[in-house]
């Protein structure tokens, strides 16, 4: 599977921000139906963040169809999520969006209702400084 065009500048991050990268990717297989999330991590500081293994779905939205980039990546979060539930339930999964998409079109009431929906947990990134701005659940 190809990586995202920000696939390292988040895994930077990720590690200035206090992880250890533990997978790249971290691939699931279940029932003959395999799965690669971008990236698993474990904290370095547990009593820093809540939860201390998380799973990163790394997504640039540098395609020519924001609302096309987004199901596409809120369809990948769904299915991840069943999987890790089956597979690795202590694990969560965040979904990693570059922030200028956070700012621009994230915060449209109807993408907020979609992901709360389905309970999307993001890592905003900024792709130039290679750091996390912000960390929603």
């Amino acid at each position: 599977m190809a990586k995202d065009v920000y696939h390292e500048h988040v895994k930077r991050a990720l590690e200035k921000d206090g992880w250890k990268i533990t997978h790249d990717p971290y691939s699931i297989n279940i029932e003959e139906v395999g799965y690669e999330i971008d990236l698993g991590a474990e904290s370095l500081i547990a009593a820093k963040k809540e939860e201390t293994i998380i799973a990163v779905e790394v997504k640039s939205f540098v395609g020519s169809s924001t609302i096309n980039e987004f199901h596409r990546a809120v369809g990948q979060f769904n299915d991840y999520c069943v999987a890790l539930e089956i597979k690795d339930p202590s694990r969560v999964l965040f979904l990693a969006v570059p922030e200028d998409i956070w700012i621009r079109f994230f915060q449209k009431q109807i993408i907020q209702k979609s992901l709360e929906r389905i309970k999307v947990k993001i890592i905003v990134y900024n792709p130039d400084q290679k750091i996390i701005v912000k960390w929603v659940k």
